[in-house]
């Protein structure tokens, strides 16, 4: 889904926020009360686009050894190329979780409720 400024959106599921905590007496603990929540289907409006979350620095250097390793390979000695592909190799399992995560887009989005959700996945909110 491609979520941009100024798009309206709502949100697909509940969502969790924080505890609802009663404010006691002096002197007295503070007690949880209840889940402060926000509901299915709230509505609101993207402030923020904030893009892809950055890749790491295992990620970005993969993708450098293995394009290496893919238009090169083949001209270097075979110590060279077996020890890259070792790297690669090594490398694999990091660029395998990138992968799985996929594009991960966060938004910033004003509810209507006066609610502002920051930080927020795109995965969370559907485009209307």
């Amino acid at each position: 889904m491609g979520l941009e400024a100024g798009r309206r959106v709502r949100l697909t599921g509940d969502l969790g926020i924080a505890e609802a905590v009663a404010a006691p007496g002096p002197g007295e603990p503070a007690a949880v009360v209840g889940f402060l929540s926000l509901g299915a289907g709230l509505e609101g409006t993207v402030e923020r686009v904030d893009g892809e979350l950055p890749e790491s620095e295992a990620v970005r250097e993969y993708q450098r050894r293995k394009a290496l390793l893919d238009d090169y390979g083949h001209t270097m000695p075979e110590a060279s190329r077996a020890r890259l592909a070792a790297e690669v190799a090594e490398l694999e399992p990091e660029w395998a979780a990138h992968r799985e995560r996929g594009r991960r887009v966060t938004v910033r989005v004003r509810l209507d409720n006066g609610l502002v959700l920051d930080g927020a996945h795109q995965d969370i909110l559907a485009a209307l």
